[in-house]
């Protein structure tokens, strides 16, 4: 797990080296970390917020805490309390908190990436990313964005895409 206080360029370099090694075309975008969160950033940037995928972790109820990373469109709300839930396997869960995440993935919200996440983190992804033809993730800093097409997902190690993960709006 990586510490709390993972430098920013070091996290996008690994962001790099596994972007690259995917084979997907992608472009990593600098921003002023100010509009690092979503609405913001596609208000800034004339970003579509159909095309923003966020990655958001979720944390079971139970002790020791299971973690899973969920990548949704920014236009849809992540099923916590019953898609999630139940791919969890627990009872009861919520969205981890900025600093449950912060500790996890040495990332800040608004940062968070697929392409820095622990090994062996359960990721799920909606099917409607899938069906963009770009999306934008997050680059592992608020300083940063990545541009790629969502195929990139599917060749992520253990990456599931889920029909239902997220609701519309």
């Amino acid at each position: 797990m990586p510490s709390s206080d993972t430098d920013g360029a070091e996290v996008e370099g690994q962001v790099a080296r596994v972007l690259d090694g995917l084979g997907v075309p992608w472009e990593l975008q600098a921003i002023d970390p100010a509009f690092a969160d979503t609405a913001a950033f596609c208000e800034r940037y004339g970003v579509p917020p159909g095309h923003a995928a966020n990655t958001i972790i979720v944390a079971g109820k139970t002790e020791p805490r299971p973690y899973c990373a969920c990548v949704v469109l920014a236009t849809t709300r992540l099923d916590v309390n019953h898609a999630v839930r139940k791919l969890m396997g627990v009872r009861k869960v919520s969205f981890a908190s900025a600093d449950e995440t912060r500790a996890l993935t040495g990332m800040m919200i608004g940062g968070v990436t697929v392409f820095a996440l622990p090994e062996g983190l359960p990721l799920y992804v909606d099917a409607r990313v899938m069906e963009r033809p770009w999306i934008i993730l997050g680059g592992g800093s608020r300083s940063s964005k990545v541009k790629t097409s969502p195929e990139v997902l599917r060749r992520l190690p253990g990456a599931t895409v889920v029909d239902g993960l997220a609701t519309e709006g």
